[in-house]
């Protein structure tokens, strides 16, 4: 993948180091946090997110921090990234007589504090719909590689592509409906739950940003959309769960199958079109 081939973001956000403190009127214990952090990292989702998204926890405060270090290249690329990102979804939504609010990508080291709650490195790229920011601690791309086997510049690029998918529904009310039809006792885990669709409808964005940023730029070598797949691939519920447990229980899947989120990145990629999209119809 030709990155360079971008322009630069100005909404990349360098952090502080540490890790997020909590106080003691948080909703849990540091067992729970513990337990939920190691969810959060298996499934890309802030775990505290998944308790409360409207709002930060009781008790949380942001800890003193050194400001933290980043290597100049990969700032370069998340921000270039990030600027495609920009570029196709502001495309998109004047299309639609819509304005694309940028969102903010926040790079963090160990520790961050946010307006979804606090989060450790462990529980990988998420996106906070509370302040409409993407954050990222650049170590989980070596995570990526060494231990989910998916390395490359696309692979790095559509995790970054599927947080922002998450900020694409946010602007377009997704998060708003989802949390309705949970009041209403529709179910978010589970093979056909709330959650796997919202995230395989990520995936389909990630796919629609990768259409339009290689018709824009033509940064696409040989071999880099394999890359995005075997990334989608290892990242199933299915094989996450195969590798971590030795079994799959559907009941709680949170994202998808490996099958059904390289469909839906395919779909999105094949068509560039947000209307093939929609998750929420039919069989996931």
């Amino acid at each position: 993948m030709d990155w360079r081939k971008g322009g630069s973001s100005n909404n990349v956000e360098i952090g502080s180091g540490g890790g997020p403190r909590f106080g003691g009127g948080g909703r849990m214990g540091l067992g729970g946090l513990i337990v939920l952090a190691l969810l959060g990292w298996i499934f890309f989702k802030n775990p505290l997110a998944l308790l409360d998204q409207s709002g930060p926890l009781p008790g949380s405060s942001t800890q003193t921090a050194q400001p933290m270090q980043v290597d100049p290249e990969q700032q370069a690329f998340v921000s270039a990234i990030l600027h495609s990102t920009e570029q196709s979804w502001g495309e998109v939504f004047q299309a639609h007589g819509a304005t694309y609010v940028e969102p903010k990508l926040h790079l963090f080291s160990g520790g961050v504090d946010t307006a979804c709650g606090g989060a450790s490195t462990a529980v990988g790229p998420f996106y906070c719909p509370g302040d409409q920011k993407v954050y990222l601690d650049l170590a989980f791309f070596h995570q990526l590689q060494d231990e989910l086997h998916s390395s490359g510049d696309f692979a790095r690029a559509y995790v970054i592509a599927h947080e922002v998918g998450h900020h694409v529904q946010k602007l377009t009310g997704v998060f708003d409906k989802v949390r309705q039809l949970q009041q209403r006792g529709v179910p978010m885990d589970g093979a056909d739950g709330l959650s796997v669709r919202q995230e395989l409808q990520a995936d389909c964005y990630a796919g629609v940003w990768a259409n339009h940023s290689q018709r824009e730029l033509n940064w696409l070598q040989p071999g880099d959309v394999e890359e995005a797949l075997n990334a989608a691939s290892h990242i199933g519920d299915d094989a996450l769960q195969q590798q971590a447990q030795g079994r799959v229980r559907p009941d709680t899947f949170t994202h998808g199958t490996s099958a059904q989120r390289v469909k839906w990145f395919k779909a999105g990629f094949g068509s560039g079109d947000v209307a093939q999209c929609n998750t929420f119809a039919g069989e996931p």
